[in-house]
């Protein structure tokens, strides 16, 4: 049992993180100058060795069936961190945050569903690669330059992030089943995404 809560606290700590690291970007104008700062979230999942979806899911791969409900248990404190931070966000007098988070969640939520899922297949490739690099990689430089380099190429591309947008639609106050919907397709994307560039990774370069 402290297993499984384990799983839900440090996917917790991984959505306040990431919820952190969106706070910043809204914070930012420079978009160039936001995506680096955002990158602030994953680099401190990373090392801390919080739970955070995206940068596990790919590892499916190597692990048991059992596996799963670590997967699910992460994802459930991902959104309740990213919710944290939001709600939170809105306690505050940081008003204009919320304005920019409902024009990001518009532009997501007014596109089709497919574009959608093959944004999110592109940002899981980019996941997978810079935490697997992180964790691999002895480069000190090459270890770190991916975190912030792969953040910064899925925010500038537009590509979609499961948890950083339950940071967004929390902030934006925005719930329905569209945005449930949204989500799903986004953390099926994410994964796939992840699968593919891990299936890569284990067979061809060992």
């Amino acid at each position: 049992m402290k297993k499984y809560l384990d799983f839900i606290i440090k996917g917790i700590y991984a959505g306040i993180l990431i919820g952190i690291g969106g706070v910043a970007y809204l914070a930012i104008e420079d978009k160039i100058a936001g995506s680096f700062i955002f990158s602030f979230g994953l680099l401190t999942v990373c090392m801390y060795s919080f739970n955070l979806f995206t940068g596990k899911v790919g590892y499916i791969l190597e692990n048991k069936i059992s596996y799963l409900i670590e997967l699910l248990l992460s994802l459930i404190g991902n959104f309740l961190g990213t919710l944290l931070v939001g709600t939170l966000m809105r306690l505050t007098r940081f008003k204009n945050y919320i304005d920019t988070a409902k024009n990001i969640v518009n532009i997501k939520l007014n596109d089709n569903l497919l574009s959608i899922f093959i944004l999110a297949i592109f940002c899981g490739m980019i996941m997978y690669i810079a935490v697997n690099n992180y964790k691999k990689q002895k480069d000190v430089v090459g270890k770190y330059l991916t975190i912030f380099m792969g953040v910064m190429a899925f925010i500038l591309c537009g590509f979609e992030h499961c948890v950083a947008n339950m940071f967004y639609f929390s902030i934006a106050g925005t719930f329905s089943f569209k945005v449930l919907l949204y989500l799903l397709i986004m953390i099926l994307g994410n994964s796939l995404g992840s699968i593919i560039i891990a299936f890569y990774y284990n067979r061809y370069n060992k």
